[in-house]
């Protein structure tokens, strides 16, 4: 948490909280934050929690406590906005980004990046070992997968594949590609929660998760799946040891404390289908802003909370925290900064493309935790993809979806 900032002089400011759930920038906020307060005479204090953001938000407004600027995932927004969020359709950057977040026609979610998902590679890594320049739009099918791996490990690389065991990983980011490829998601996902879908026979099921275990088959930490460090995970990519990775633009804030080699980047998602899916990347807008509606929040702290997201979004000096300090992706069309990191650079190609498959907003508060305990069980043997799938369905036909549709 960070204190009040500023000098006495500053006492009588206006005080604005905000909480961030974007762990990777805790140290970026807490910076901006000081500075902020001192340049522009309103207090901005940063707060971050441990627990999930909808059983921490809850706690917050139980206790009628709630921060002026809360940072969400996108199926908070949907669950929380109508109730306790203020309408944000008439602020000037709203026409700037196709990622704002609606509901039932209201602006309420203030993006704060573009994050998307796919296959990592570590292109150097590869190439000394094959002696060629890696191409990623050669490897569009699992069959090509498993040939690059297959000439790495003819050629020394012993174990090519790293895979985090983190329930967020596996089921937060890697099982609803299933959901978010269908061809109707919302109609896929009413066969889940009714008990009418048969994963066993879905095409989009299967081509995922023979791509799937393709990874697990050549992951180093094959013998001890669920015991390995993500960190450890992240440095062997980082430095050449491993070349492939499932992740996101989001691993480079762990990839870049490590001897890394800056020549990566993010692929989709190789499969054996021809739907176009294995060209495109599944991401979108990210991390939302909301501002409280509350009669907790004053309307002076609202109006210092919507000139926080304007400078944000418009002031140079709030760009460049995005782009500069955060090395995020900036939502916004007038940021024309150009985002350092490989991942991010990969990211933002797809997306000035229009190749990004849309996240699904809508999984169910527990997907990640529920379904993360199978998948894991998965990535360690412990159970068959027939099983995996019996449990899968499971679980959604007792699920509660986090939001409706705007």
């Amino acid at each position: 948490m960070l204190g009040a900032c500023g000098s006495s002089a500053n006492s009588n400011a206006t005080t604005i909280t905000l909480f961030n759930s974007k762990v990777e920038i805790e140290d970026q906020m807490e910076d901006m934050a000081e500075q902020y307060s001192k340049e522009k005479g309103v207090t901005v204090k940063v707060y971050y929690s441990n627990d999930t953001v909808a059983a921490h938000l809850a706690t917050k407004y139980a206790s009628k406590q709630p921060y002026t600027i809360s940072m969400v995932d996108d199926k908070d927004i949907y669950s929380l906005a109508k109730e306790h969020a203020v309408d944000l359709s008439d602020e000037d950057w709203v026409k700037d980004t196709d990622y704002a977040l609606s509901v039932d026609g209201k602006v309420y979610g203030f993006p704060t990046t573009v994050e998307a998902r796919g296959l990592i590679y570590n292109a150097d890594a590869i190439k000394k070992v094959t002696g060629k320049d890696f191409d990623p739009s050669t490897i569009k099918t699992t069959d090509d997968l498993k040939s690059i791996i297959k000439e790495l490990k003819d050629g020394g690389m012993e174990s090519p594949v790293g895979v985090l065991k983190e329930d967020w990983s596996l089921a937060g980011h890697y099982l609803p590609q299933v959901y978010e490829e269908q061809s109707d998601v919302d109609a896929f996902v009413d066969t889940l929660l009714s008990g009418t879908a048969n994963l066993q026979d879905n095409e989009k099921w299967n081509s995922l998760m023979d791509t799937f275990d393709v990874l697990k088959d050549n992951n180093y930490a094959k013998s001890s799946a669920v015991s390995a460090e993500r960190e450890v995970t992240e440095q062997k990519l980082a430095e050449g040891e491993i070349a492939f990775m499932f992740g996101g633009n989001w691993d480079w804030s762990v990839l870049n404390q490590y001897d890394y080699s800056e020549n990566m980047g993010i692929m989709p998602v190789p499969q054996n289908m021809d739907d176009g899916s294995n060209e495109k990347l599944v991401g979108g807008g990210s991390k939302f802003m909301f501002i409280d509606s509350s009669d907790q929040t004053t309307d002076a702290q609202r109006e210092a909370a919507k000139d926080f997201l304007n400078w944000l979004a418009n002031d140079e000096e709030g760009q460049s925290f995005i782009v500069n300090d955060c090395s995020l992706v900036s939502p916004f069309k007038t940021n024309t900064l150009e985002v350092q990191d490989p991942l991010s650079k990969s990211v933002k190609k797809y997306a000035d493309e229009g190749n990004l498959i849309p996240n699904y907003s809508h999984l169910p508060d527990d997907h990640y935790s529920v379904l993360g305990a199978e998948l894991q069980k998965y990535l360690a043997d412990q159970e068959d993809r027939d099983a995996l799938a019996t449990n899968i369905q499971a679980y959604w036909k007792t699920a509660t979806l986090s939001g409706t549709t705007a």
